[in-house]
């Protein structure tokens, strides 16, 4: 297990001082995928560069706790061990692998560096490239390589030394779209099959949806939220993380007393919401509904039966393939819907407007 704790940063520059990281701390359990998504300047990159001691943090400590715990840093104790003594291995964003050198000598280079036997050497390295699937391109110039089976020696020269902890640093940024669905599906397999405790960053919220067990969402150099790719999808807790991972139509309301089935009423612009309990908002607050483009669903002619339905009429109309995306002005208020490729709708037709009552998440507004 991976263990941060408190973890800070400032970077000074001619325009001032920076705050990086700012008491950053969580838990990466044994065998599992912890992801640090945020955008642009958030902190992540930081984070991990901390970890991997590319970076010197100003307080906090970093253990990884392997048959015994290990303390990798700790600015209080004024310990640090150095990067080429901890067990770990990590990718960069860049690949970095030597253009000048084969796939085999790539991958071999840190056991080398170790001076590791040869013989040793080679069954390593042939069993890592069978584990990533690139042992008949072994003598294969790294010139010669597609993006994918560069990202793929990365990823072999960083588990060829057999490390505790994994790091990734936005591995897949620079791989066209389709390429980089079908790695990150190899790259989670690859992790769960090994077992390897992994800490990865990145900015793609699909992409840490998809492959994480734990995602933490930074902004400013903190942790905003922790939880399940679900947890976060659903219930994000606050406005940034909604509007950051993935699409969100915002509705703002005030909280009443009113309770229907173990559901709260919030009084809005289009009328009563109910809407799942919100934690710790007392009644008559200020609040905000959030509520995601495919819990919106459409229909023609009579209203559907229950609670939180509108009139409407469709202002907007995209295919996405998948997925069709609708605008549908409700009053003064426009929401996006997103609605199946099949369902027959055009652009001034009236429609009713359901709000799925679990798909709705409730927050605090906060003033600014």
């Amino acid at each position: 297990m991976l263990e941060v704790r408190g973890l800070a940063k400032r970077f000074v520059g001619p325009e001032g001082s920076v705050q990086a990281v700012a008491d950053v701390s969580f838990r990466v359990p044994r065998g599992t995928l912890f992801t640090l998504l945020g955008p642009s300047g958030c902190g992540k990159t930081t984070t991990l560069r901390c970890v991997a001691v590319l970076e010197r943090p100003e307080a906090g400590e970093i253990v990884l706790h392997g048959a015994a715990p290990s303390l990798l840093a700790s600015v209080e104790r004024r310990i640090t061990v150095p990067a080429n003594r901890r067990p770990i291995g990590m990718v960069f964003q860049s690949y970095a692998i030597w253009p000048h050198m084969t796939v085999f000598e790539n991958v071999a280079y840190p056991l080398r560096i170790k001076r590791t036997p040869q013989a040793e050497t080679r069954r390593r390295v042939m069993e890592v490239l069978e584990v990533v699937g690139l042992a008949s391109l072994r003598d294969r110039g790294a010139t010669q390589l597609s993006g994918g089976q560069q990202q793929r020696v990365a990823l072999a020269r960083a588990l060829v030394r057999e490390p505790q902890l994994l790091l990734l640093d936005e591995p897949l940024s620079n791989l066209d779209a389709k390429l980089r669905e079908q790695m990150r599906a190899e790259l989670r397999a690859l992790q769960r099959r090994l077992g390897i405790t992994t800490l990865y960053v990145t900015h793609d919220q699909v992409e840490a949806l998809a492959i994480s067990d734990t995602i933490a969402v930074m902004d400013r150099g903190r942790i905003l939220a922790q939880g399940t790719p679900r947890e976060i999808y659903h219930r994000p807790g606050n406005e940034f993380v909604a509007d950051f991972v993935g699409l969100m139509n915002v509705i703002e309301g005030r909280l009443e007393s009113e309770r229907r089935e173990g559901l709260r009423r919030v009084s809005t612009p289009l009328g009563p919401l109910y809407v799942p309990e919100g934690e710790g908002i007392e009644p008559g607050a200020a609040v905000k509904v959030l509520v995601r483009p495919e819990n919106l669903h459409l229909t023609r002619g009579e209203p559907p039966e229950g609670p939180n339905v509108w009139k409407g009429e469709v202002v907007e109309l995209s295919f996405l393939g998948e997925a069709q995306d609708c605008v549908v002005a409700v009053g003064p208020i426009r929401l996006r819907a997103r609605i199946h490729p099949l369902q027959a709708l055009r652009v001034g037709e009236a429609v009713h407007v359901r709000v799925a009552e679990e798909g709705c998440a409730l927050v605090r507004k906060t003033e600014g």
